[in-house]
């Protein structure tokens, strides 16, 4: 009879694998989607000057962004969208949410009001009545 030179290990192990390539998925997921948002921030547009108003504290309350360049071209969430299909994505964006949003409105300061009130009025269709406006204080434009 053969005596074996080895023992042979029985412990079962946990294959890590699998759970690092999904932690790492997800933060690439993060970063990417973070960086989206910080861009459609960082825009540039010559926003309108105001002289009263305040700092908005920062809420839990999601935000999306809705920028109005001064041709009337609308984006949400960095894509263009059209006047007429704002008010259906923003339902949308609304039906995934089950608290309070934010619609921050951002325009150049050429941009006529009869072009911000179609905006307004699709926030206020998608039942959205949080809606702010991105502006310049006056102590700060030179």
């Amino acid at each position: 009879m053969r005596i074996p030179s080895r023992v042979r290990d029985t412990r079962v192990g946990i294959n890590m694998t699998p759970m690092i390539d999904v932690v790492f998925q997800l933060i690439i997921f993060f970063l990417v989607s973070s960086h989206l948002a910080k861009q459609e921030v960082q825009l540039t547009l010559p926003l309108p000057v105001a002289d009263s108003g305040h700092q908005p504290e920062e809420s839990p309350a999601k935000r999306l962004t809705i920028n109005v360049l001064d041709d009337g071209v609308l984006t949400l969430a960095g894509r263009t969208v059209a006047i007429e299909e704002l008010a259906d994505q923003l339902r949308a964006v609304r039906a995934g949410q089950p608290e309070e949003m934010e619609v921050r409105v951002r325009s150049d300061r050429r941009v006529p009001y009869r072009r911000i009130e179609p905006v307004l009025l699709a926030c206020a269709r998608a039942r959205i009545w949080n809606v702010t406006f991105g502006v310049y204080r006056s102590e700060d434009v030179q």
